[in-house]
């Protein structure tokens, strides 16, 4: 008798989003309500730079956590905060757009499993300027790559003080940004994520990619060239965690409030998936 063996599908977010609606990870959404859903946007110019990064976040809060993603201009209006504080959790997994599923979503895995409890390494960003607090942040990013000198790090999502964190820690960046032309330095910033990440030795990923549908892509192609993928999130920093082991090899869980709305010391999460340094 010949037995067949099956490979398990590849995760996806719309995966996790089904599973999730089935309380398989917790309880039932239908049974929670989103206490409020409201949205920030804001623009940032470090010092010495020439680049202006624009924000927009959506934000959820589902009783005692907070979900939240980053969205690109007039991607969703700010009536969706009127519409949608109230409602419950499971109709805005199956029917907001895809920012606000994202953030309802990161909410309600991060109240299964908040980030102080979940046996992360904590990593405290210091009081100070936002370039000093930027610079930690990204150095402790950048902590989480294991590469040999020269490496090619394909950085997809791209802020300024990540790039010299990586160079400092002797990869060569590949810098992928649908916003960006140039880094402060003048490298070249493609908007071809494919090339980057089949030149790439390793990938740092930010939280928007499951913002604008592109994680599910990286997260497979990771997989397959078998290539580590870091993934620094403000954007989805529980959804990202749940990809631990499978497809995600660290995570740099930053939830909110933000660290660019505080000059006191705050804390980021640092995940790093089982059996790796």
């Amino acid at each position: 008798m010949t037995t067949r063996t099956t490979t398990p599908p590849a995760p996806t977010v719309d995966a996790l989003v089904t599973a999730v609606l089935a309380g398989e990870h917790g309880p039932l959404p239908s049974a929670l309500v989103a206490t409020s859903v409201f949205w920030i946007h804001h623009g940032t110019r470090l010092a010495g730079g020439d680049t202006t990064y624009l924000n927009q976040y959506v934000l959820v809060r589902l009783g005692d956590s907070f979900g939240g993603c980053a969205f690109e201009a007039g991607e969703i209006d700010p009536a969706i905060c009127r519409d949608s504080s109230g409602t419950p959790l499971d109709v805005l997994l199956r029917e907001a757009p895809r920012p606000l599923r994202i953030a309802a979503l990161d909410a309600y895995l991060a109240g299964q499993r908040p980030h102080r409890d979940a046996g992360a390494e904590p990593v405290t960003l210091p009081a100070g300027t936002p370039e000093v607090r930027a610079r930690a942040r990204d150095a402790a990013i950048a902590g989480l790559l294991d590469i040999e000198p020269g490496a090619k790090v394909g950085l997809i999502g791209v802020v300024n003080p990540l790039v010299a964190a990586i160079r400092e820690r002797g990869g060569e960046p590949l810098p992928c940004d649908f916003n960006l032309k140039t880094t402060q330095w003048g490298d070249p910033v493609t908007t071809d994520m494919h090339e980057v990440l089949e030149r790439a030795d390793a990938i740092v990923a930010t939280g928007m990619t499951l913002s604008n549908g592109s994680f599910d892509t990286i997260l497979d192609r990771c997989r397959g060239r078998g290539i580590p993928l870091v993934v620094y999130a403000q954007t989805g920093s529980a959804v990202a965690r749940a990809f631990l082991g499978s497809g995600v090899t660290a995570v740099s869980a930053e939830p909110f409030p933000f660290s660019q709305f505080s000059a006191d010391p705050t804390t980021l999460y640092r995940y790093r998936a089982v059996g790796r340094p």
